[in-house]
């Protein structure tokens, strides 16, 4: 979308900013997690690779794996899936797996948010935020502090990252973001159920779930790039308006992370569980109503643009 050549190096500043903050001010809490935040700058530095010389996906993959392996020895591992039908589900052996599942799923899925001029960080923002009040709630120094260490970095990056951009965060920044959340939503698994982070995080694991859903019914590869994701069809639908379609993402997350911090106290996890799936379902048919709908219009516009370039292309020939 952008004419003009715009850097992608803004992850550099945002995790340094954070690091070096942290590592002055909250020091005994970076060495208590010292697995954590070298977990966390793993992926940074496999970002700034890919940013700077397109890293391959399965190195990313392994890298974000290895990663999980150290969170799991700092402790932050899902145990248990929550209860459901008034049972507890334990994941025993296949917690690790699990883990390492949630942790890549979600940190390429909020990598792929990261579309559109202000998107990925303000639906950062929103997800930090709400996970720092269950933080706050809870007495976790660690949810807290790291969740408002990232939120103040991405502020001042916003800044320079609103429509038009002048710079972007990169994979330096979305990789290490999509991760830090996806280590304190686990981290949070301690206070609340499991089912409600599919609520404060909606917006990048629906615009996934939906995406892959769309591309397997095509019989496309679930990992192909395309332009199906909510804030390209939205962005068609506001003719190109990139703060309109931003500002409607951030309503919604904002509303889901709403939902999903009211549910924290909730007690009835299959109701969430079903609420979220009902969600997803109805997103999915009106994205995909929209997008039919945005394609026939492409296809009629097209249509009249040959008639049109035929009339003229008459008229010419018999002046």
């Amino acid at each position: 979308m952008h004419q003009k050549i715009t850097p992608r190096g803004a992850g550099i500043g945002i995790v340094f900013g954070v690091i070096v903050s942290d590592l002055l001010l909250l020091n005994t809490l970076v060495y208590t997690h010292l697995a954590t935040f070298i977990a966390i700058f793993l992926v940074f530095i496999v970002g700034i690779l890919d940013d700077h010389r397109d890293t391959k996906p399965k190195t990313k993959f392994i890298v974000i794996i290895l990663a999980t392996l150290l969170i799991y020895s700092d402790d932050i591992v899902i145990r248990s899936l929550g209860h459901l039908f008034g049972y507890e589900i334990p994941l025993g052996w296949f917690a690790l797996p699990f883990t390492i599942f949630a942790v890549t799923g979600f940190t390429n899925a909020l990598n792929l948010s990261d579309g559109l001029d202000g998107l990925a960080a303000s639906i950062s923002i929103i997800i930090l935020g709400t996970l720092a009040l269950i933080g706050y709630h809870y007495e976790d120094p660690f949810i807290l502090s790291l969740s408002l260490s990232f939120i103040a970095a991405l502020c001042a990056f916003l800044w320079f990252n609103w429509n038009p951009a002048k710079i972007f965060m990169g994979d330096s920044g979305s990789l290490t973001l999509g991760f830090v959340i996806a280590v304190l939503a686990i981290k949070s698994l301690s206070y609340i159920q499991p089912s409600t982070i599919l609520f404060i995080a909606a917006i990048p694991i629906m615009d996934t779930i939906i995406v892959m859903i769309r591309r397997k019914r095509n019989k496309k590869s679930i990992f192909s790039p395309d332009k199906t994701h909510i804030h390209h069809i939205l962005l068609k639908f506001f003719d190109g308006h990139v703060k309109k379609s931003v500002g409607v993402i951030i309503m919604m997350q904002l509303l889901f992370s709403l939902m999903g911090f009211d549910f924290t106290d909730y007690p009835k996890q299959r109701f969430i569980l079903l609420l979220f799936v009902l969600n997803t379902a109805i997103f999915y048919v009106f994205l995909t109503g929209m997008l039919t709908r945005q394609n026939k219009f492409s296809y009629y516009r097209k249509i009249k643009r040959k008639q049109s370039l035929k009339i003229k292309n008459n008229l010419n020939a018999k002046g």
